[in-house]
């Protein structure tokens, strides 16, 4: 990554680097979309399981991941400040903590999980699958966790299309085991949905290997000595990457828990209504890894600016950044208002549930745009360290406004299962005109940031 000068220069290395995590994103969202399309077209209970244990698990591994998100500006800004030779303690820390995390989830999931499907009343095999999937999914915690540090590693030296080409290169390993075990081919068992949870697992591990091997092996990842030496523990690091990490991972994880509540609530529905949401609501979030792709590259190119206090930079190509998200999004809505049956049929053969996510999908498109804005925003905010502000702003906006307005509209008028997703794009639209009030403040005295 290197110092630019002009608006022209900004916006290639901004592209450079963007690209890379969209694909990688899109990629890594994939096996999500895989898991739960090609379960649909296994049965609709089995879309309806997967689907429910994706949202159950989506909101857990985004905020956990999104506090181990703190590397990336930790290492940009210690790159910006020429400190390369504090970069392997950092990494070697964080890899620690990714371990811990994800010990702890398997353990709280394991006493968790079933009480929180009793509550959400739901038929006897949905419930199976729904606990089966996510049972299956435990066996990949440790790998996933431990990759998102090195890939945070690997994103912050601007190297992102390193992240791409791994993934890319796991995901065809995801849709074949998908395919093997969920329809029960060549030999292998017949799982169903659940064979989906296995075969993203698998899929986990492969990431995680590859990615440690590039790390030790390839430059210029090489030259920073990650494993090469054993460090000790230091709970003085890892408070750093909490203090900065644990505000962003539960900022994300009221945005994508919210998601969850609302699938809580929505158990009342009945079974078409349950999978037809779940659909729209997993394509939703196919379209927003492009807003949080623009994030996470906004989140490097302003830390990389803000650790050599070139914060004019930095203000630039947060505009830039924006720009591109919003732009993205209205094109994609425009698209998707005319496409919505087709990709309805995408995720399932039964005519309700088509027509239902059908439905769905024309909220969705106002999801976009308010997801085009507020994640950019946050992803800037995290290059300047400012996550403690986001967190509160995140919190009111998805529950204290969103949440309980679709739970009103849902129960106490005509909307019904639509109430939800109106509720969800107020929250969504509130959290961007905070997060945005509170860049614009950031942006007018940055030198005042601690740690800028």
């Amino acid at each position: 990554m290197n110092q630019t000068f002009t608006k022209k220069e900004k916006l290639k290395q901004l592209l450079t680097i963007l690209i890379p995590i969209l694909i990688t994103q899109l990629a890594m969202y994939s096996m999500s979309f895989f898991d739960t399309m090609m379960s649909g077209h296994y049965s609709s209970k089995d879309l309806a399981g997967v689907a429910i244990g994706s949202s159950l698990w989506m909101p857990v591994y985004t905020g956990l991941s999104g506090i181990l998100l703190s590397i990336t500006p930790i290492v940009a800004q210690l790159i910006g400040g020429r400190k390369k030779g504090e970069v392997a303690f950092s990494v070697i820390q964080g890899v620690y903590l990714a371990v811990i995390m994800a010990i702890l989830v398997l353990i709280l999931g394991g006493i968790a999980l079933n009480p929180v499907l009793n509550a959400m009343n739901l038929e006897e095999i949905v419930h199976l699958k729904a606990y089966g999937f996510l049972a299956a999914l435990g066996y990949g915690m440790v790998p996933l966790f431990v990759y998102s540090v090195l890939r945070s590693f690997i994103d912050a030296l601007g190297k992102t299309r390193v992240s791409m080409f791994i993934t890319l290169m796991a995901l065809p390993i995801n849709v074949i085991f998908n395919y093997l075990l969920i329809f029960g081919k060549l030999g292998f068992p017949e799982l169903g949905g659940v064979g989906s949870g296995y075969a993203t697992a698998i899929t986990y591990w492969v990431l995680c290997i590859i990615a440690f091997i590039i790390v030790h092996k390839a430059v210029p990842f090489s030259s920073f000595g990650i494993f090469q030496k054993l460090y000790s523990i230091s709970f003085a690091k890892w408070k750093e990457i909490l203090v900065i990490g644990v505000p962003i991972g539960f900022a994300i994880f009221f945005e994508t828990s919210i998601f969850a509540a609302v699938t809580l609530f929505m158990s009342k529905f009945s079974t078409a209504t349950i999978a037809a949401h779940q659909a729209a609501l997993n394509f939703a979030s196919f379209l927003y890894m492009v807003p949080l792709s623009v994030a996470m590259a906004l989140t490097i190119v302003v830390g990389f600016e803000v650790g050599a206090k070139r914060y004019k930079d930095a203000k630039e190509y947060s505009i830039i950044g924006i720009s591109i998200a919003v732009f993205i999004a209205s094109i994609g809505g425009l698209i998707l208002f005319f496409t919505r049956s087709e990709v309805a049929g995408i995720y399932s053969n039964d005519t309700e549930v088509i027509n239902l996510t059908a439905q769905f999908l024309i909220y969705a498109i106002f999801f976009q745009l308010s997801d085009a804005i507020q994640a950019p925003v946050q992803g800037v905010l995290r290059g300047y360290k400012d996550v403690n502000i986001t967190l509160i702003m995140t919190l009111i906006s998805y529950w204290v406004i969103g949440l309980p307005f679709g739970y009103f509209l849902a129960n106490f008028t005509n909307w019904g299962a639509y109430g939800y997703w109106i509720g969800l794009i107020t929250g969504l639209a509130a959290g961007a005109i905070c997060l945005s009030s509170r860049l614009v403040l950031i942006q007018r005295k940055p030198q005042k940031l601690k740690g800028a």
